[in-house]
């Protein structure tokens, strides 16, 4: 398999996340997404891998260990 054929569309990433095309979109803008690969201007693309590396990370225990793991990883605010 080529590097190219491993390469999914936004449509195509969105269906194998069960996640509408939408989301992904917004989650490039705003970060916290799965990483993708951005081919000039509008191509946008995702590897298999990081699909399945992102979705390994939002595996939780219980619906309470994301929002204290999420303050643990919040940048500390800087004191004016």
């Amino acid at each position: 398999m080529n590097a190219e054929s491993s390469l999914l569309t936004v449509a195509e990433a969105a269906r194998r996340l069960s996640v509408s095309a939408s989301y992904l979109n917004k989650l490039r803008c705003t970060g916290g997404g799965p990483a993708f690969v951005k081919f000039g201007p509008r191509r946008v693309a995702y590897r298999l891998a990081d699909l399945d590396a992102w979705v390994s990370q939002m595996l939780r225990a219980s619906t309470s260990n994301g929002a204290a793991e999420a303050e643990a990883r919040a940048p500390a605010a800087v004191a004016q």
